[in-house]
């Protein structure tokens, strides 16, 4: 049976006196993967720090139960930094650890382990600016799998990966929510949300929330994309272009 590893009710939050969010209410259970639907500045990165508990809630409840960590967009990696993928993998285990120890090799081994289990263990030794976008993926999500998190918070995953890696990458996220973990994928890809198993939309409060072929109609994504609608040729459905793309 699956249960909530996050919930929040009626959540704002924000980084002064004004909200950057609210309204929000929602769950995530083991096993499940949600779309995290919004335009840019629309709140997306403001409900994942609140999650990962980096920031406090203004109002309403913010329940998180075991860890969660947070895989952010490779583009915002440092590539130039000496560090193979082991080394990037195994900062996973330094949360946990006091700030005068190192990893040991139990903590290695697990790093090791993490990398076989995303399909990159052959690139362990290799320098983490010089693998591909979807194999530098992978390995932030190895990192969040050290860290022995149920709930993993990806940032736009997808983002400047060709199709081959982000069908790979896809298949990878449905086999961790298999091993009853859940995932929260922000994503500007309508297409790809609809494959998911629930969606929230966003855009400074909460549009709506539930299953794609509930909630993701005209009027739910004019309210999330402010209106940028365009119709897909040879099909009765819509989709969005995100703001930054106007």
């Amino acid at each position: 049976m699956a249960e909530a590893l996050a919930r929040t009710h009626d959540l704002a939050a924000g980084y002064g006196r004004t909200p950057a969010i609210e309204g929000i209410t929602f769950e995530v259970d083991t096993g499940q993967r949600i779309a995290l639907l919004g335009p840019n500045g629309g709140g997306k990165t403001t409900l994942l720090r609140v999650l990962l508990g980096e920031l406090r809630s203004m109002r309403g409840t913010v329940e998180v139960r075991g860890r969660a960590a947070t895989v952010p967009q490779t583009e915002r990696s440092r590539l130039d930094f000496p560090v193979s993928a082991l080394e990037v993998a195994l900062m996973g285990a330094l949360p946990r650890l006091p700030w005068w120890r190192r990893p040991t090799h139990a903590d290695r081994e697990a790093a090791l382990a993490a990398l076989d289990r995303v399909g990159v263990a052959d690139r362990a030794h290799d320098t983490f600016g010089d693998l591909s976008g979807g194999q530098r993926q992978r390995v932030l999500i190895a990192r969040g799998l050290v860290q022995d998190a149920q709930l993993l918070l990806l940032d736009e995953p997808f983002s400047g990966l060709d199709m081959t890696a982000a069908r790979g990458l896809e298949a990878l996220i449905g086999e961790l929510a298999s091993e009853e973990r859940g995932i929260l994928i922000a994503t500007h890809d309508l297409s790809q949300a609809r494959r998911w198993d629930a969606v929230l939309c966003l855009n400074k409060r909460q549009i709506a929330f539930g299953e794609p072929d509930q909630i993701l109609d005209r009027e739910v994504l004019e309210e999330t994309y402010a209106g940028a609608i365009v119709e897909i040729p040879g099909s009765d459905r819509v989709g969005v272009l995100p703001a930054h793309h106007h």
